[in-house]
């Protein structure tokens, strides 16, 4: 199921998507003394990064992760883990913890066990999700060209997968879908005609391996929020 919200700008999208995501974190902080929020990359999210990283919430109690990363260097322009580090745990939100899901030079499956093992105790399930798309409908490191896209896709995933994109450059680390369904709240921050277009061809069809981020929005129960500004 979804829910689209269109906004006039850009900036009234960042402020409302703020201050929705910012009630949920400290609702969940008072009800079990922590929360969770995973976001994605790119450069769509950074206005709402500025905005939250200056709301005054219970940031030692928060703990921020990605949806996927690269596997790149940290300091590499392609991470998200920089991206997040220069845009979210910025201003107030400096006292934030954050899980990191790129540890170490590989991607070996004693990482990935070690990984997976501490993302049940430590940020699973979230509180908040923020997922992105891309042109081909993908979201998180859900690719719909990759060979582990059954897997990823699969209800018996493990939290977190290697994936090798066919279409896009960097080995990827990212949430399964089985894990991202299970946030409390999701949303799917978009903007631009070109994704809106996308996001309509997403939702003329339910193949979720043409376009993985059809499982979110044709979920039975999954509520997602699709935020969309020009």
């Amino acid at each position: 199921m979804y829910t689209i919200n269109e906004f006039e700008s850009r900036a009234k999208l960042d402020q409302a998507l703020t201050d929705q995501v910012a009630e949920i974190l400290v609702s969940a902080v008072k009800l079990k003394g922590k929360a969770s929020i995973a976001v994605s990359g790119g450069s769509t999210p950074k206005g709402f990064f500025t905005a939250l990283s200056n709301m005054d919430l219970p940031w030692k109690q928060i703990t921020v992760t990605l949806a996927d990363e690269r596997w790149v260097d940290i300091t590499d322009d392609a991470s998200n883990t920089k991206l997040v580090h220069e845009n979210l745990l910025q201003n107030k939100a400096l006292d934030a913890n954050f899980f990191h899901i790129k540890q170490g030079d590989e991607l070996t499956v004693e990482v990935l066990s070690d990984l997976n093992l501490a993302a049940g105790t430590t940020v699973l399930p979230f509180d908040v999700l923020i997922l992105g798309m891309g042109e081909d409908g993908h979201t998180a490191s859900l690719f719909p060209c990759s060979n582990e896209i059954h897997s990823a896709l699969s209800r018996d995933a493990a939290p977190l997968l290697k994936v090798v994109p066919q279409t896009a450059p960097h080995e990827r680390i990212t949430f399964s879908y089985a894990y991202l369904a299970q946030s409390q709240n999701t949303f799917l921050h978009i903007c631009g005609d070109s994704k809106k277009e996308v996001l309509e061809k997403a939702l003329a069809d339910s193949d979720t391996t043409q376009m993985p981020i059809r499982a979110f929005l044709h979920h039975e129960s999954l509520a997602t929020q699709v935020y969309w500004a020009e």
